[in-house]
C-alpha cells in the first residue's frame, strides 16, 4: 500500500523537476530552448535551479507536501507560486521557502487559502493553458513558446515573460477572451525598446 501512495509523490516530483531534467539530460533540447528564449543563458539555468531548490525544501516539510497543492514557476528569476493551501500559515511557509533561495529577485505568492483543487479542475486548467498558448502563438508569430509563461490555476491565468507592452496587451486580451478563463493577472516584465532581448 505504501508503494501506491508513493507513486503520486514521485509523479509530482518529476513534474517539479521536469525543467531541471531537461536542462541537464536533454542538452540539445535545452540549448534550443535557450536560443529561442529572451532570458540570458545564466538566468535560464538559474530559473531551473530555483525550481529544483524550491521542490527540495517543499518536500522536506511534511505539512506542506501532504496537505497543499502547489505549482512553482520561475522566469527571469521572478518566482510565481500558485495553488491551494488550507491555512494562512501554510501559505506563509511557501513564501519563507522562496526567501531561502538565492538569486530570486522577487516572488509572487498567489496561493489561495482553500482545500486543494480536484483532478478535474487541474485537467481543465491544463486545457486552458494549452488553448491560450496555441491562440497566442498562432496570432503572434513573432513570439515563441519560450518567451511567454502561461500558468492557469482554478481558472485564473497568470502571464509571465519578457515582452513589449504592446505584446503584453495583446497576449492579455487573447487570454481574457478565452472561454472558461475567470481572471487574468499580468506579471510581465517590459525591457526598454533598445534591449537586445526583445
Amino acid at each position: 500500500m505504501k508503494s501506491l501512495t508513493a507513486i503520486p509523490l514521485i509523479l509530482i516530483s518529476l513534474y517539479f523537476l521536469s525543467g531541471c531534467t531537461a536542462a541537464v539530460v536533454g542538452g540539445a533540447v535545452a540549448g534550443t530552448s535557450v536560443a529561442l528564449d529572451n532570458r540570458t543563458t545564466g538566468d535560464y539555468v538559474e530559473d531551473q535551479n530555483i525550481k529544483t531548490k524550491f521542490a527540495h525544501l517543499f518536500y522536506k516539510d511534511d505539512d506542506l507536501s501532504k496537505h497543499t497543492h502547489v505549482n512553482v514557476t520561475s522566469y527571469n528569476r521572478q518566482v510565481l507560486i500558485t495553488g491551494e493551501a488550507p491555512t494562512e500559515q501554510q501559505k506563509q511557509k511557501l513564501s519563507e521557502i522562496t526567501n531561502q533561495i538565492k538569486n530570486v529577485r522577487r516572488h509572487f505568492n498567489e496561493v489561495s487559502i482553500a482545500q486543494p483543487t480536484s483532478m478535474s479542475s487541474r485537467t481543465n486548467d491544463s486545457y486552458l493553458t494549452s488553448k491560450i498558448k496555441t491562440s497566442v502563438f498562432s496570432h503572434m508569430t513573432e513570439l515563441d513558446g519560450a518567451q511567454v509563461k502561461v500558468v492557469t490555476e482554478n481558472g485564473t491565468v497568470f502571464l509571465m515573460g519578457l515582452v513589449t507592452r504592446k505584446q503584453g496587451n495583446q497576449i492579455t486580451e487573447i487570454a481574457r477572451k478565452t472561454n472558461g478563463v475567470k481572471r487574468v493577472i499580468k506579471l510581465f516584465e517590459y525591457p526598454s525598446p533598445n534591449d537586445s532581448r526583445i
